[in-house]
């Protein structure tokens, strides 16, 4: 038996799912969220003893005729898959919205059950609804629910397998004539016949309510990203050089550093491990991993934290307010979903562009979506901050400042490329304000952890074997006792010239960067591994053993490297499908490689002259290939416009 879950966007269906099957789908207020069909078995405690059933979480949609990408994935799943029976999550904050996808769904001849989700919001606001009387005109059974609190699920899974299991199915009701002529608006005149018979609504739309006063500050045209910056300073201050900060340095410090390595090495000894094997294990896997899972405790009140802010109903405004920031770069509010949604991984992030329909919007918010720093790059900014700016709270914070600003400078230098217009227009719901779900945000959290460990202990835990095996050993195959001679380093002295004008020098840091394009965790886990037998001192320790590598200005422009050159393997992988061309991939990589280098070269040179008073290591390379790099801008922006001209295309 097949349940599908439909209704419009921000109705509450992946809660719904989430809570009816165990899984932590991303739940979101804003559409764009769900961007493909989810499957999953219902829990045991809401299946009935004689059959199995799968719930589908269908994208959202305002109507069965889709106009968006998502609306025609649900069009196509009820039409093409016919599930048994569809649940239609109605939003109990705006039913006359709502109600409009059921009547559609209603005339498909599926068996339909309409969730009154939100009730609760329906019964704050004073509002009266006639169920009973709203069952009789719909020709369906009505059930109220709270998703998020679970409450009267049982009830609506109950209600749906007994629809499926009458004989006679419900009749097929016709709410339009065959003679309609504008079928949207007599559809809404029928929308507003039947609530006049059940429902009656205490506020009147000329109510300024709560939502209304704080949007006036928080969506300001002028405040509004002030206040966006100053929330999100205040989230990763608490993450990274508060609570999660403390418990990181104690993973690291106690754990990692003292606790698991002497706990390793004496049962190695007391079993008579080869010494080979036991510096393999200790120091490749546990040395490499632990430096990274270090990092967890950081990565988790983060997200919690985020979790927070998204079910609160605030990034729906963001979105709004950044809307109008876009459009000057040819793309608009619907770019930001993605970017939100990339920073906690930038594959989703890469996925969520789909929901975007124009083509170059699409595309040039791929490309920059990846700027966004993810759960995967924390350990690096953490690292960093630890080492070289131990009483400073503003690196975390300004790396997502600086990402902002790259990719409005970003969009700004495609647009001028590659001579795109925007078509894409950017209407959203706005949600009301809601006190977030804490379990929802445990149930996060905890999800990210889980997506960390795994990759530590699988992806990050491969290459920390190979990084300790080729640091380890010469191409003979041959112990080595200096890393110089080793497989890695003439791996890294081929790439090290390549990050010269950067001020990076050691295959080390060529090393480490060519690693984190496989997962970004692993330039942490490189250096861990390739600095273990230099020093025992713990690798995030302030004035470590890194700071031999790097000045502070040197060690910011590593960071802002592997921040903004291209993504790992995996989001690269995304971007392939949603780019759907090889062509447009490889200008996307090879952007945002460009940007990367040159934003790294210019903190490189241009920190060291204003901060040590001398230029950098590097500097005449560097000062070359900024020459180049504008010259062959002003050549490629040059035949942009003339191309521009021919179409008559306007800026």
């Amino acid at each position: 038996m097949k349940i599908a879950l439909a209704g419009n966007p921000n109705s509450g269906k992946t809660t719904l799912f989430n809570r009816l099957t165990g899984k932590s789908e991303s739940v979101g207020n804003w559409s764009g969220v769900t961007v493909s069909v989810k499957q999953a078995d219902l829990k045991k405690k809401y299946q009935p003893m004689d059959r199995a059933i799968q719930i589908v979480d269908l994208p959202g949609a305002y109507s069965i005729s889709p106009f968006t990408s998502e609306e025609a994935i649900t069009r196509d799943f009820i039409l093409d898959d016919a599930p048994d029976v569809i649940i239609n999550l109605v939003d109990g904050a705006n039913v006359s919205r709502s109600l409009y996808f059921t009547t559609q769904l209603l005339e498909l001849g599926i068996p339909v059950v309409v969730a009154l989700n939100k009730s609760d919001i329906l019964a704050k606001r004073g509002d009266k609804l006639d169920l009973a009387a709203l069952s009789k005109e719909l020709n369906c059974p009505v059930v109220p629910i709270a998703a998020a609190l679970e409450e009267g699920l049982a009830e609506l899974i109950a209600v749906a397998v007994k629809l499926i299991d009458q004989e006679s199915r419900q009749v097929t009701p016709q709410f339009l004539k065959d003679d309609v002529v504008d079928e949207g608006l007599t559809r809404q005149r029928v929308v507003t016949e039947i609530l006049k018979k059940c429902q009656v609504k205490k506020n009147v739309a000329s109510t300024i309510t709560l939502t209304d006063k704080v949007d006036r500050i928080v969506a300001h045209k002028w405040l509004g990203l002030p206040i966006f910056f100053g929330i999100m300073w205040a989230i990763f201050s608490f993450s990274i050089e508060g609570l999660g900060g403390y418990l990181s340095g104690y993973l690291n410090d106690t754990v990692f550093g003292e606790i698991v390595p002497n706990a390793a090495n004496g049962f190695f000894e007391a079993l008579g491990v080869s010494p080979i094997l036991q510096a393999l294990i200790v120091e490749g896997a546990i040395g490499g991993v632990g430096a990274v899972i270090g990092f967890l405790p950081l990565i988790m009140v983060l997200f919690f934290c985020l979790s927070l802010l998204e079910d609160s109903g605030y990034m729906a405004r963001v979105a709004i307010v950044m809307d109008r920031f876009f459009k000057k770069i040819g793309l608009s509010g619907k770019s930001i979903i993605p970017m939100i949604v990339g920073s906690g991984c930038a594959i989703p992030g890469v996925m969520a562009t789909r929901t975007i329909e124009d083509i170059n919007e699409k595309r040039m918010t791929t490309i920059l979506t990846p700027f966004v720093p993810c759960g995967a790059k924390l350990p690096i900014i953490a690292l960093f901050a630890a080492v070289f700016f131990p009483t400073s709270t503003w690196v975390g914070p300004s790396m997502y400042i600086l990402a902002i600003i790259m990719i409005l400078l970003g969009g700004l230098i495609l647009k001028k490329i590659f001579v795109w217009e925007n078509s894409s227009h950017f209407i959203m719901e706005l949600p009301e304000y809601k006190i977030p779900s804490f379990k929802n945000a445990i149930i996060q959290m905890f999800d990210k952890a889980k997506a960390f460990i795994y990759k530590a202990t699988t992806i990050i835990l491969v290459c920390n074997t190979f990084v300790w095996f080729a640091s380890s050993y010469s191409w003979g195959l041959k112990p080595v006792e200096d890393q110089s001679l080793s497989i890695l380093a003439s791996l890294g002295t081929v790439i090290a010239p390549i990050l010269i004008p950067l001020g990076f020098i050691g295959w080390q840091l060529a090393a480490a960067a060519v690693t984190g394009f496989i997962a970004k965790e692993n330039v942490v886990a490189t250096f861990a591994v390739l600095l273990a037998v230099a020093s025992e001192d713990a690798l995030h320790m302030p004035g470590g053993v890194i700071t031999e590598f790097f000045t502070p200005v040197t060690a910011l422009a590593y960071l802002v490297f592997n921040l903004f050159t291209p993504p790992c393997f995996a989001a690269i992988g995304a971007m392939n499908s949603e780019m759907g061309s090889k062509k447009w991939l490889f200008k996307g990589l090879a952007f945002q490689f460009g940007v990367g280098y040159t934003l790294a070269m210019l903190v490189t040179q241009v920190g060291s002259l204003l901060v040590y008073g001398t230029p950098a290591i590097g500097f005449i390379p560097a000062i070359a290939i900024s020459i180049s790099l504008v010259l062959v801008l002003v050549v490629i922006i040059r035949r942009a416009d003339f191309k521009r001209a021919q179409l008559g295309v306007e800026m």
